[in-house]
């Protein structure tokens, strides 16, 4: 008899499996309609958020409250929505024109409205990646809410430790309390939370603010108190989603819309017909980049090379950013506020309005047609592939169709590294679809050597494209980094550019198939390394040399 074959699989396999199990069921239960997270509807999505285990929610399959994990998906949910047994996920259905008040997250933006003290609605405008952002931000939440319910009911949920009550009655009555009383109820905190004192401090000053010094505190009992509420009252928690969204999703309604605005101002200005470059980055290192100098000459006297730009990304340096964009603005520059709902912002530089007799970096060769450069904002996730398929579409104009005379996309952008540290560089080699076999090579005009020189690592190879950056865990990036994939980072978005970009020169012809196409990434993150995940913190300063060492590089390959 043959022995039996023992199959085991590592933890990167079944990984996949949970992010592969995750895809599909958040699709089931849009399609569905509703669904309630904590009861049976929702379990697929929370065993499979618990055996992924992803970094970014540290320690959530722990008894232990995670800390650093509810700061970062806090930030990106509105402001009460721990407060709200209902979560209604719509699309643009007109609440900006009601009295209720737009809420919008400090790290996402998203339009949010408080219907009542249950409700809470979310506008979905930027497609599925958005969902699946929320979704799984909401789970994460909804599994913590309910280790804190299990961590202070006693007596089968017939009483409760004395440190919750002690929480209750400051929340519920709002009751003031000295610094003393505050450092008290920290440490009842503590045990509330399976954390030390000085880990709850620390979180209590993230919270906190002028408005809502106490914010912590009331999170915390709200997530205990609806936690509670699910349990013993059977009140569940349920996500549903408006018909209109359900049917909406996917048709890229918003993306035409922000496409033909632009194509719009681009006809109304005598831009349509001209060599146009597309750079997909933030809304200040193109604009700084070109203006700056010319614009602040007595800043630029003081601060040499790079120190102009990181002087201009300090938090106090509001004025000096207006008088740039003031500046700009005089000369070629057409900012295009986005009102279509995707929230990406675009402007639009008639190179020919340009004073080249100052420029922030050496130039070659100014191309005789004088192009115009095209800055859009970040999209998110897939809405990459939406914004940028409508763009490179033809304008149709009196029957005829006016094709973009379409030169160059440069995707430029914040990503996760495998291999180095915070403020490195990426340079693509090709873009890696995951839970897919879908992967896009690609000739990358930018180069290791171009980004060199800086003072800061440069690394080039594989980028993998994921479904979303708060799903990965260690595991499966080794998996990516260490095999034959060689990849060296990954972010949202990529393929989702190649795939629209591809089929628009390749394709459908929409553009010359000779386009060209630059990719670089700065690294927000390391995912497998302990401590260096995007709940960590932001980049600040670290950011400013990467950011305007790859925007200098595609500026002085279009000019």
């Amino acid at each position: 008899m043959k022995p039996i074959r023992s199959l085991e699989r590592t933890r990167a396999q079944e990984s996949t499996n949970a992010i592969e199990k995750l895809y599909i069921s958040m699709r089931h239960l849009f399609t569905r309609g509703f669904y309630k997270p904590m009861g049976i509807s929702g379990e697929t999505l929370r065993k499979s958020l618990l055996l992924l285990r992803p970094e970014i929610y540290g320690s959530i399959a722990e008894d232990r409250i995670e800390l650093n994990g509810l700061v970062y998906v806090i930030e990106r949910l509105p402001e009460g929505i721990e407060e709200c047994q209902f979560i209604n996920l719509t699309t643009d259905e007109g609440y900006k024109s009601s009295h209720f008040k737009a809420i919008v997250p400090p790290k996402r933006r998203r339009n949010c409205y408080r219907i009542d003290k249950d409700q809470m609605n979310i506008e979905i405008t930027r497609g599925r990646s958005e969902i699946y952002d929320i979704l799984t931000h909401l789970t994460f939440l909804y599994i913590e809410s309910h280790k804190i319910q299990q961590r202070i009911s006693i007596n089968e949920g017939e009483d409760y430790i004395r440190e919750w009550k002690y929480l209750e009655e400051i929340v519920l009555y709002q009751k003031p309390i000295s610094e003393n009383e505050k450092e008290v109820l920290i440490v009842h905190l503590g045990n509330i939370l399976g954390r030390t004192f000085e880990e709850v401090s620390a979180v209590y000053n993230t919270f906190s603010t002028e408005q809502h010094p106490h914010k912590f505190f009331n999170l915390i009992y709200w997530l205990g108190k609806l936690a509670i509420n699910e349990v013993e009252e059977s009140k569940k928690r349920t996500i549903t989603f408006s018909s209109v969204l359900i049917e909406e999703i996917g048709h890229h309604i918003y993306g035409e819309i922000w496409a033909n605005e632009i194509k719009k101002i681009l006809k109304e200005n005598n831009l349509l017909h001209r060599p146009i470059h597309i750079i997909s980055a933030n809304m200040h290192s193109v604009m700084n980049s070109i203006y700056a100098k010319n614009a602040l000459p007595e800043e630029a006297k003081k601060h040499q090379d790079f120190n102009l730009f990181r002087l201009l990304s300090t938090t106090d340096s509001k004025v000096l950013q207006q008088k740039v964009k003031e500046f700009a603005t005089e000369n070629g520059l057409i900012s295009v506020d986005d009102t279509s709902g995707t929230n990406i912002d675009v402007q639009i530089i008639d190179t020919n309005k340009i004073n080249f007799d100052v420029f922030s970096f050496d130039k070659k060769d100014l191309l005789d047609e004088n192009p115009v450069i095209l800055v859009m904002d970040y999209a998110f996730g897939e809405q990459a592939f939406e914004t940028m398929d409508e763009l490179l579409k033809p304008l149709k104009k009196d029957g005829k169709k006016i094709h973009l005379d379409v030169q160059s996309i440069s995707i430029m952008g914040k990503a996760g590294i495998l291999e180095g540290g915070k403020g490195d560089i990426m340079i693509p080699t090709s873009h890696i679809f995951e839970g897919t076999a879908d992967n896009y090579p690609f000739d990358n005009e930018l180069s290791k050597s171009d980004l060199e020189g800086f003072g800061v690592k440069v690394y080039d190879g594989a980028m993998i494209t994921v479904l979303g950056t708060s799903l990965q865990n260690r595991d499966l990036l080794k998996f990516f980094h260490d095999s034959t994939w060689n990849v060296i980072g990954l972010e949202m978005e990529g393929a989702h550019y190649q795939k629209a970009i591809q089929s628009a020169s390749k394709i459908r012809g929409n553009i010359s198939e000779n386009v060209k196409v630059r990719y670089a990434y700065y690294a927000s993150d390391n995912p497998i390394e302990t401590g260096a995940t995007l709940a960590s913190g932001g980049l600040g300063m670290t950011g400013v040399v990467p950011t305007y060492a790859i925007t200098q590089r595609i500026l002085e390959q279009i000019l």
